[in-house]
């Protein structure tokens, strides 16, 4: 496959069917797992959480990374909180994923700038504003708001819709029922990398990710 496909893993740490504490401490080590296995970008959505405990969990995420990165050196993961723009910036996250009924792509630009002068170094440059799109046309109208990518279901919504999908003017990750046996449909319709919760929670990551760039 393609060796600079985006790999994106979705948390969810609700499906590890323990308690609330062995759930977060799974979550935790797998995050770690997937900085030290070189993932792009770890999407926390934890949509069940405070405002304050989504906070506290993105900065025990944020260390796990940063734990992973010395295992490997080469890996530049990013931690991206669902839907929370507010406890992105306070967590120093590297940026948010927004879904379709959230505030646009532009207006999150827009608090990120303002919030510059207080932010930490490593957020400026690199604040990343990812969408989840359902159609082509919610697609371009992502890239319009001036978001970074976006996220289009791909089963079963369809390839020949994730393949008019990927004609947009960003990059365009594939969703939704992808499985290592049919990620290189996916790639192959034009998809810039593949996205997923069960993909790289319930596996070896470092195997997956090794499957799917090479």
């Amino acid at each position: 496959m393609a060796e600079n496909c985006v790999l994106y893993y979705i948390t969810d740490r609700r499906q590890f069917s323990a308690d609330e504490s062995k759930n977060r401490r799974h979550l935790l080590a797998k995050i770690c797992e997937a900085a030290s296995a070189g993932v792009d970008y770890i999407q926390l959505r934890e949509k069940d959480l405070s405002a304050r405990d989504l906070e506290k969990l993105a900065l025990e995420a944020r260390r796990a990374i940063i734990i992973g990165w010395t295992a490997n050196p080469k890996s530049t993961t990013r931690l991206l909180i669902n839907s929370r723009t507010d406890v992105a910036l306070a967590s120093r996250a590297n940026g948010v994923h927004l879904r379709s009924h959230d505030i646009s792509p532009r207006e999150v630009r827009d608090i990120s700038s303002k919030a510059e002068d207080n932010a930490h170094p490593d957020i400026r440059p690199l604040f990343v504003i990812a969408v989840s799109c359902h159609t082509p046309a919610e697609v371009n109208q992502a890239a319009e708001n001036a978001a970074k990518f976006e996220k289009q279901g791909a089963m079963p919504a369809g390839l020949d819709q994730l393949r008019v999908a990927c004609r947009a003017r960003i990059p365009v990750l594939a969703l939704g029922g992808v499985t290592l046996e049919n990620a290189e449909s996916c790639l192959q319709a034009g998809a810039a990398g593949i996205a997923g919760i069960r993909l790289f929670q319930d596996k070896n990551i470092a195997e997956v990710v090794h499957r799917l760039r090479h």
